[in-house]
């Protein structure tokens, strides 16, 4: 049975060796990288199943290894930082991060939010059966895991496909942010709601919704976020 591969991209050898050691004995396969150059290229090669990405590092940083990555792939990452900055996880959930754990953190803390992230990754690629989904120019193939606009197709990552497949399945009803919290991400982060607002800012770019008058995702303030069905999405011919 394959291996999950695990890429860790870290300058920091002590970092390297920890979680190295601690995912090497549950199980995992770790691939080590110890800049930014090494990483990209070891993403490219090795097309592992989760990258654990440091954000300060020489040369290229955290930040521009998750925007190439993400121009080419939709790998799960994991960013890590050892400044206690929001302004540090709110960038690197906008460039494509899946999720962020500051330095220093225990390996059991790790593990979860490894397994954690996997674990959407997972639920996002299986397949539903049952007829998809129209709403105006938005097209949802559960069985392909698909999503077009106007006939073109839009990549998502795993966790943005996750979120917006939870929202068009329930469209028309109000989804509170701890119920996407939990059915999406799961119980433990049931207080991170400035994951909700980022993903739903990155899912509303590439789908091309304006918040301001939406087609298919509405903000319901102070409560949740709400999936337009069809015949309540503004400016769609009827």
């Amino acid at each position: 049975m394959r291996k999950t591969v695990v890429l860790v991209v870290d300058d920091d050898a002590g970092v390297l060796k920890l979680v190295s050691t601690g995912l090497g004995q549950r199980g995992y396969e770790v691939v080590l990288a110890g800049d930014g150059t090494e990483g990209l290229r070891l993403a490219a090669d090795r097309t592992p199943d989760l990258v654990i990405l440091d954000i300060v590092m020489p040369g290229i940083d955290g930040f521009e290894v998750v925007h190439q990555v993400r121009q080419r792939s939709g790998v799960p990452i994991i960013m890590l930082s050892a400044r206690s900055d929001e302004e540090d996880k709110v960038k690197s959930l906008r460039l494509g991060a899946d999720d962020y754990i500051s330095k220093p953190f225990g390996m059991e803390e790790l593990v979860a939010r490894v397994e954690a992230v996997l674990r959407r990754t997972k639920d996002a690629d299986t397949p539903l059966s049952g007829p998809g989904l129209v709403a105006g120019e938005m097209g949802i193939d559960f069985a392909q895991r698909r999503v077009t606009i106007g006939g073109r197709e839009v990549r998502l990552t795993p966790t943005e496909y996750a979120l917006l497949r939870e929202l068009a399945q329930h469209r028309g009803k109000v989804l509170t942010h701890s119920m996407l919290l939990n059915r999406v991400w799961g119980p433990e982060y049931a207080d991170e709601r400035e994951y909700l607002r980022v993903f739903v800012n990155r899912l509303r770019q590439k789908i091309g919704d304006d918040p301001q008058h939406p087609l298919y995702i509405s903000t319901e303030p102070g409560i949740g976020y709400r999936f337009l069905a069809p015949d309540q999405a503004v400016g769609l011919e009827h």
